[in-house]
Parts: structure tokens; C-alpha cells; sequence
């Protein structure tokens, strides 16, 4: 008689969030995959994972990594902690703890289990790019006691760590370097641009472009970066990174809130000028070379397709919120 397979046990931690609920979903469409997703609901909520809650395959624990994490599974996607500058500078402390302490308790589970680990890290590692686009060679120009810093270097530390849990430990680690992600579940309060930009569309309030809106950023839809992180995992062992995963198309900030306007069919005046956050990229673009190369991987989603859908998603939330 066939032994029956026992299915692979992933955790994802963070799996509460924007990205980490996509990517719970993402890997339950695979009947012989279990999902574990831990969360302390600093940025996430249950409510994103509600589609989910019900399926014998997944589990939700409450869970803050900066403390040791006791469990049995296969893979690791790491993805816990606040991604926006309105979020982890709100505590900045805790997000370099988040990033490190993090990285040290979810690189000994996985060093515990012999289990291949994925990092979600960040463009933000380059800084404000003196290089254009930039590629995964590039050391990056960051501020190391500025406002991001907490975000920024918390981050390169990470990759550090990962690094040498591989080189001195010999684990399978994979890192990825996430370039700005947008879709539906975005926090209405992150303050991301997309975000922000969509929700003053949908009030008719005025589009705050900070600056003359000529700054760039390059804009990932969802659903293509979870397949980014998917196929990084899948790859061969010696696939470390880092790999950059996000859209080659470059977009000026001015240029997206004219498409947000025209894609709601607001009648909000976008509004030019003030200063910009501290230490602001003026420019992002990823060069995604080693993406394509070595996991045949590109964001393939239209900015106006993605955006439509994500459209829809705060119209329908919008809706919901009481008079």
C-alpha cells in the first residue's frame, strides 16, 4: 500500500500583513502544502486572512519574532515587520528590533530544522541611489542615523545575518530585495502612496504630491511579487541573493496621481509642493536582470490593471465604513 505524503509545513511570519496574507493564500492553493501564520497584528489583522481562517490547512498564532519561536515546519518565509515610513518610524526602536532580533530568532528555527528561509528585504537598503536602476551589486547610500535608519539599516543588518548563518552554518537562505509593492489590503492608514493617493481620489480630496511630483518609484503589483518570493524558494540551494523583485517600469509620483484621478474619475486637484519626507529616494528602479535570469520571473501586471483592482478594493471598504 502507498505510504500517503505528508504535507510540507510552511511558516510565514508577518503572514497577517498585506503582503503575508497573499502569500498565505498564494501557497494554500497547493492542496498538499499546511500554512502557519504568525503575527503580532502590529500592521496586520485577522480580518486579512479571513478568506482563509476556515481552511483545515492553516493556522494563526499571535506572535511577536523578536521573541523565540517553538514550532515544527519546512520552510520559512520571513516577512514580519512594518514596511511603511509612517508605520515603523512610529516606533523605531521596535522596528530595528523586528528587523534584528527578528532575523536572529527566525535564522536559529530555521538553523534548528535545517529548513531553506526566505528574507523579505527591502529597496530601501540602497538608500537614495547614486546608481540607476540599481542592481543587487550596488552597496547603497543611506543615512545611518536619519528617520528611515530604523527601517533602512535594520534591514541591511538582517541581510548581514543571513549571510553568515550561511556562510558559518551553511543554511539554505535566500534573500530578496522588495521593491514597492501595491493591491488590495493595503492599510488604509500606512500612508503608502498608492494607498494615500486612491483614498483622497475616492473622498474628492485634494492629491498631496510632495515636491514637484518628478520623484520615481517603480510600482509591483501583488500578485507578480508573491510569485517573485514563491519561485525564490522553489529555486536551487545555491540561489542565495540577493535578488531584487519589482517592476522595471519607472513611474514619477506626479504622473501616478494623474492616473489615480483618471482611473476613479475623481474630482480632486492634485496639488504640487512641500517639502518632501527625509532622505526620500529621488529616484527607484530596479534592475531585475538576475530575477529574469535565474527565476525566469517579471512583474507582468499593467500599473493601470493593478491599480483598477485596487481601486475597487478601497471603494468596497469605503463603502463599508459607517456614515
Amino acid at each position: 500500500m502507498r505510504a500517503m505524503r505528508r504535507p510540507q509545513r510552511v511558516l510565514v511570519t508577518g503572514g497577517a500583513g498585506f503582503l503575508g496574507s497573499h502569500l498565505c493564500e498564494r501557497l494554500l492553493r497547493d492542496a498538499e502544502t499546511e500554512v502557519l501564520c504568525a503575527d503580532n497584528y502590529y500592521t496586520g489583522s485577522r480580518g486579512n486572512v479571513a478568506a482563509v481562517l476556515a481552511n483545515q490547512r492553516f493556522e494563526v498564532m499571535r506572535h511577536d519574532i523578536t521573541f523565540p519561536l517553538y514550532v515544527e515546519v519546512d520552510r520559512i518565509y520571513n516577512l514580519a515587520c512594518p514596511a511603511s515610513p509612517e508605520h515603523y518610524q512610529y516606533d523605531p526602536v521596535q522596528t530595528v528590533k523586528t528587523c534584528v532580533h527578528g532575523a536572529i530568532n527566525v535564522l536559529g528555527l530555521a538553523k534548528r530544522l535545517r529548513a531553506p528561509i526566505v528574507q523579505a528585504s527591502t529597496s530601501e537598503v540602497y538608500g537614495d541611489p547614486a546608481v540607476h536602476p540599481q542592481t543587487e551589486d550596488y552597496w547603497g547610500n543611506v543615512n545611518p542615523i536619519g528617520l528611515r535608519a530604523c527601517y533602512d539599516e535594520g534591514k541591511r543588518c538582517a541581510e548581514t545575518l543571513f549571510f553568515d548563518y550561511h556562510r558559518q552554518h551553511r543554511l539554505t537562505v535566500k534573500v530578496a530585495r522588495i521593491f514597492n509593492t501595491y493591491g488590495p489590503r493595503m492599510a488604509m492608514s500606512d500612508g503608502r502612496v498608492v494607498s494615500t493617493f486612491i483614498l483622497q481620489a475616492l473622498r474628492n480630496e485634494p492629491i498631496t504630491v510632495h515636491g514637484d511630483g518628478g520623484q520615481t518609484r517603480s510600482f509591483c503589483y501583488v500578485d507578480d511579487l508573491v510569485d517573485g518570493l514563491i519561485r525564490l524558494m522553489d529555486s536551487a540551494d545555491e540561489v542565495i541573493g540577493p535578488i531584487n523583485l519589482g517592476s522595471a517600469r519607472e513611474v514619477s509620483i506626479g504622473d501616478l496621481a494623474e492616473t489615480v484621478v483618471r482611473l476613479t474619475g475623481s474630482k480632486s486637484p492634485i496639488v504640487r509642493g512641500g517639502p518632501r519626507p527625509a532622505d526620500d529616494p529621488c529616484r527607484r528602479r530596479p534592475d531585475v536582470t538576475r530575477a529574469r535570469e535565474t527565476l525566469g520571473w517579471t512583474s507582468s501586471t499593467p500599473l493601470e490593471d493593478g491599480l483598477q483592482r485596487t481601486i475597487d478594493y478601497f471603494d468596497g471598504v469605503l463603502a463599508r465604513l459607517p456614515a
